[in-house]
């Protein structure tokens, strides 16, 4: 039994932000149903796949969408809303990512929600928020990860100081906005918790990714510059960069005095540890600084400048996703899982749950659903429960 075992989480979200969150709550033991549009999330048909030709969807729609019931809806039909509102009167959470006022458009908005179930907490992800907490002019305008991304700043801190503003790798404007917005839901089960009341959560892309970007706000606000590209290093601290080897790259992040002793022991400069005994020195002569490090770096190999300074000065080498797979660590932490890929003989690795809970375990092992899956057990256990109603009231 997982932590939220007792939230039936009702989830009209597609693609990433809002499929993302709610596989969150999964992972935690919620029961989530995917009520999907006909013909599914749109993300299905994304690959990769693997070599099999029968396989009802791809590693996108897999990886975000394990351990969830679906049950596919036309909620612009009237059985469509009529099967969602007898959803709607026994669910604790819905969850939408549609853009501000779609819902309104099928008459299933908030306010329509919480007339049928008053503790409901109705929960959003979009691009600019909703008009219910701060209309803006941005509201009802199409908004993607890339989007979020370049109008927070996040594009203009990203890459080397001499090349173009860099998206992030991941979609971080998904993935955060979505993480946020677990915490919101959470925050307002909590309070209904407390007060039997539910309420309206609002998580928007841009106003998630400006509070990523917290570092430049403060910046911003204290020298009047507005921080820009300047590669792997830090603006106030150093050394924290990546550096060159032999086969590869390492980051070390020696900017506590002790570090840097440590790492000048490793170099054996002592003439450097002198010079330069406190964080203010070796910032104003970073530039000088950094090359001696990368002398001393560029030609040796990745594992042993990390065998010279693991367990005095925080450094690692970089990684790519195949050295993930191979790291024991990442394996102990039941960080890569296992789970059926439906259509095909293999199984497929997607990503573990970080959350770690001692007395209700997440489970993150349980494959993606097939489109409209749960249909029967979903909707028949509405009608049995409507049947026992009219038998038990005569109503």
């Amino acid at each position: 039994m997982g932590a939220l075992s007792d939230l039936r989480v009702l989830d009209l979200t597609q693609v990433l932000a809002g499929p993302y969150c709610t596989m969150l709550l999964a992972d935690l033991g919620a029961d989530v149903v995917k009520i999907e549009r006909p013909g599914g999330d749109l993300i299905r048909s994304n690959p990769p796949f693997t070599d099999s030709p029968d396989e009802p969807y791809g590693g996108y729609f897999q990886s975000v969408n394990r351990g969830k019931r679906s049950l596919e809806l036309d909620l612009g039909s009237e059985e469509g809303r009529a099967d969602f509102l007898s959803l709607v009167e026994t669910a604790d959470v819905v969850v939408e990512n549609y853009r501000a006022g779609t819902m309104e458009r099928f008459d299933l908005g908030y306010e329509t929600l919480r007339e049928h179930n008053p503790s409901l907490v109705y929960s959003a992800i979009r691009g600019f928020g909703d008009p219910r907490t701060g209309a803006t002019e941005r509201q009802g305008q199409p908004s993607f990860d890339l989007v979020a991304q370049a109008l927070s700043g996040l594009m203009e801190i990203t890459g080397e100081e001499d090349g173009p503003p860099t998206k992030v790798g991941p979609g971080v404007g998904d993935l955060f906005t979505a993480a946020l917005n677990a915490v919101g839901i959470l925050a307002a089960v909590h309070h209904r918790e407390r007060t039997g009341e539910g309420q309206f959560v609002d998580t928007a892309m841009y106003d998630s990714m400006v509070s990523l970007c917290e570092r430049t706000v403060y910046q911003y606000s204290y020298t009047g510059e507005a921080p820009t590209r300047q590669g792997n290093s830090h603006p106030t601290l150093f050394p924290y960069d990546s550096f060159e080897t032999s086969d590869g790259h390492v980051v070390i992040a020696a900017f506590g005095d002790n570090h840097w002793q440590a790492l000048c022991r490793a170099m054996d400069r002592p003439d450097l540890a002198a010079d330069y005994p406190d964080a203010s020195s070796r910032l104003q002569n970073r530039e000088t600084l950094r090359e001696s490090v990368a002398d001393w770096t560029r030609d040796r190999p990745s594992d042993a400048v990390v065998d010279a300074l693991v367990g005095e000065v925080p450094c690692e080498r970089v990684q790519t996703v195949a050295d993930v797979f191979a790291d024991p660590h990442v394996s102990d932490r039941e960080m890569l899982v296992e789970v059926e890929q439906p259509g095909s003989d293999e199984r497929v690795t997607i990503a573990g749950q970080p959350i770690k809970m001692s007395a209700t375990p997440t489970q993150p092992g349980r494959r993606a659903p097939l489109l409209n899956e749960h249909r029967a057990e979903l909707l028949g256990e509405r009608r049995s429960e409507a049947r026992e109603t009219t038998e038990t009231t005569g109503r």
